[in-house]
């Protein structure tokens, strides 16, 4: 039995520019993070040569063809498992619609399970490229490649994609201290509505060329936002939140709506400095950042919306259990 534990993620700046119909033109970065919620994903061996995959709902099949489960379906063609194994996976959060990157959770932490279980150590490079593959190569979704590499590497990174479709993660170059520090200005929150990002996603995909230039503001900001952690600024980095949640929401008419702005207003009236929808937006999470001493009246303005409390995770995904029959 194998068992993988993946993070889920918050993209604080730069989404939009990990697509790659505009960073083959322009190149592109975003500054995103793990964070200490997790998918996790079980393999085990079957006595017989049938397919078991266990999810929201169970499926029992006697072919890979059969599984309905496009994602976990891809990763066994990928890592040339075909029979006789059982596929879990389990989440600390509901995975559809958070805007926190589950699918691409799912995917890298499915390929690195089943390569576990086939005894092969691969990279996160690897997983990141492959889930890469999966996802937008061969299921066609209209998404980035910032989640699969965030939930394959973890930690608190700076992504650049390169016009040459070379993608490079660097470490943040801030101390333990800071980093504590700034945790501690974040606040999530679930705004009650769950979505499809794909709808959302395809608009802004369709839209970019004409929303070129609201791109480079994010891009640019995203380079800012990593100065500013560097240098200590960490208010600095919540105002360049604010400004890019406010150029986030011209990529597409729905990543936000009237009662999302509400819900922003609200926590910025009660002392947010800036914030976001997580993800595509449209639902999901909220994030927000304020100063510590004014989490309580956020907490009081915001009360109708369950809060999430996590720290920033250090790692990626990784194999929490193995034990293989010799």
């Amino acid at each position: 039995m194998i068992i993988v534990q993946t993070p889920l993620r918050i993209s604080f700046f730069g989404g939009g520019t990990d697509f790659p119909s505009f960073f083959m033109e322009e190149g592109g970065c975003v500054l995103s993070s793990a964070i200490d919620k997790y998918i996790f994903v079980t393999v085990k061996e079957r006595f017989d040569k049938k397919l078991r995959i266990g999810y929201t709902q169970t499926e029992m099949v006697d072919s890979i063809d059969q599984i309905q489960h496009e994602l976990i379906r891809e990763a066994l063609r990928i890592t040339g498992i075909y029979q006789g194994i059982e596929v879990t996976t389990m989440g600390d959060i509901p995975s559809e619609g958070s805007g926190l990157g589950s699918s691409s959770t799912v995917t890298v932490g499915a390929l690195h399970a089943l390569y576990a279980y086939s005894g092969e150590i691969v990279s996160a490079e690897r997983l990141a490229k492959e889930a890469c593959d999966i996802e937008i190569g061969k299921l066609k979704k209209p998404i980035g490649v910032q989640d699969q590499y965030i939930a394959a590497y973890g930690n608190l990174r700076f992504i650049e994609f390169c016009r040459d479709g070379q993608v490079k993660v660097e470490k943040l170059n801030i101390g333990e201290d800071f980093r504590r520090a700034l945790n501690d200005c974040f606040l999530l929150f679930f705004t009650g509505v769950s979505r499809r990002a794909d709808t959302i996603l395809a608009e802004q995909k369709n839209n970019i060329k004409d929303r070129m230039s609201v791109l480079r503001e994010i891009k640019q900001m995203a380079y800012e936002a990593r100065k500013e952690l560097e240098n200590g600024n960490a208010d600095a980095f919540g105002s360049l939140m604010h400004q890019a949640w406010e150029s986030k929401k011209r990529l597409a008419d729905q990543i936000s709506n009237g009662n999302l702005n509400d819900i922003y207003d609200t926590a910025r009236r009660a002392g947010a400095i800036g914030g976001k929808i997580a993800g595509a937006g449209g639902g999901g999470f909220i994030l927000l950042y304020a100063p510590y001493e004014k989490h309580q009246a956020i907490r009081r303005a915001l009360s109708g919306l369950q809060e999430l409390p996590f720290r920033l995770e250090p790692d990626g995904t990784k194999t929490i259990f193995n034990y293989r029959r010799s």
